[in-house]
């Protein structure tokens, strides 16, 4: 295996559950040295949360891949103290606490500065470092739900739903990565050594990705509201029953996708049509060109849909549970189904492939997430040059 892209760079970890880790876990991919901070008591709560075997999650295993695990005790003086020997080995330290946790542990950003003028602290948190509502306890949760996302998701005549997976926390999360490649290649290309601060607001990173619903809003008073499967004003593109049963999802609103959907469909007459011409006009008619695809969708089995599409070179696909992903073959093709052995469970475990794809420095999967302080011994000893003793001490005091 060839070199990694960021082989080298040394990062600290010190937070918890998913937003913050999850920057860490991608760093941790490509090569970069992750080390985890973790309670001695009873480590990252993630270690237990949804499905558990042998006293771990399986959820662990991934989200903690590629790093290494030490026990500090923060809330005491010396496990701060050596919080504070570590911060001079390292390049980027992530924290997910709410904000001032870090100032009041004699470990902010300026404390830290102080220690290392070229360190880069990424600071994710509900609300942001600062604002009326920074010091408000935040969830990912909560930063779909202002960020604007939770509000536009789900049928307009029910409540809002969730996106069945944490996207609040992993947008924040690809911020944290983004913000702290950009703040290295400040620091080491651009040769200036100086370190700075990622503020990443779990809020602010839903509200990024919210398209054009702002500048709609603020020209012509447009508020986006809940439409369930459709996507209004780009048409055809919706989510479509088969006579199975199953589903299919099409998105044939560019002009020519649009004339091969309907040839492949036997309505040439409306391929013709100007009054679906472009992609404006079929809008206003959009209604009426979802039935008309869904009562020939219906009249045939989702394979056989399928191969229509296919073949007329329209873009389509099922909506896939975790079986069809594990069962199908372009994700084994591309690598995204690994099996990595753990341990503890005596046998390997599928995770999730690792992206983006890089030519030359690709990213790996070197070890499932590790035992609480499976590092601690080693870390202390390689990075701060404690002696066995020294290290058998603080553990006897609870400090690690």
């Amino acid at each position: 295996m060839g070199k990694r892209a960021l082989e080298g760079l040394r990062v600290l970890e010190m937070g918890q559950l998913i937003a913050g880790p999850s920057a860490a876990r991608m760093l941790a991919e490509f090569g970069a040295e992750v080390i985890k901070v973790e309670t001695p008591e009873q480590g990252d709560p993630i270690r237990n949360w949804r499905v558990v075997e042998n006293g771990t999650s399986l959820w662990w295993y991934v989200q903690s891949r590629n790093k290494k695990s030490i026990t500090v005790n923060l809330r005491e003086a010396e496990g701060q103290e050596l919080i504070r020997k570590l911060v001079k080995e390292i390049d980027i330290l992530i924290e997910n606490f709410r904000p001032g946790t870090m100032e009041k542990w004699g470990l902010g950003y300026e404390d830290l500065k102080a220690i290392n003028p070229g360190l880069i602290m990424i600071r994710v948190s509900g609300y942001g470092q600062d604002g009326p509502y920074r010091d408000k306890p935040g969830f990912g949760s909560i930063g779909e739900a202002l960020g604007g996302l939770r509000y536009i998701t789900g049928y307009p005549d029910r409540p809002p739903t969730r996106v069945g997976i944490s996207i609040g926390d992993s947008l924040s999360a690809l911020f944290a990565v983004n913000g702290a490649l950009m703040a290295v290649y400040h620091r080491d290309v651009n040769g200036t050594g100086e370190g700075q601060v990622i503020d990443v607001a779990l809020y602010e990173s839903v509200f990024s990705m919210m398209e054009s619903t702002l500048p709609e809003f603020d020209r012509a008073g447009v508020i986006r509201e809940r439409t369930g499967s459709t996507l209004p004003g780009i048409t055809p593109s919706n989510t479509y029953m088969c006579g199975d049963g199953k589903y299919v999802v099409i998105g044939a609103n560019g002009d020519a996708i649009f004339k091969r959907l309907m040839n492949a469909m036997g309505h040439e007459d409306v391929a013709e049509d100007p009054r679906f011409e472009n992609n404006s006009k079929r809008s206003e008619h959009a209604e009426y060109l979802d039935s008309l695809i869904e009562d020939w969708t219906k009249s045939m089995p989702f394979d056989e849909i399928m191969t229509y599409l296919d073949n007329a070179n329209v873009p389509a696909g099922a909506i896939y549970s975790i079986e069809d992903i594990v069962n199908d073959p372009h994700y084994h093709a591309r690598q995204m189904i690994q099996e990595v052995k753990v341990e503890e469970l005596g046998t390997t475990l599928k995770m999730p492939g690792i992206i983006p794809k890089m030519s030359e420095t690709p990213g790996t999967i070197e070890w499932a997430g590790p035992k609480l302080g499976q590092h601690t011994n080693e870390v202390l000893g390689d990075k701060i040059n404690l002696s066995a003793d020294e290290i058998q001490k603080l553990k006897e005091k609870g400090i690690i």
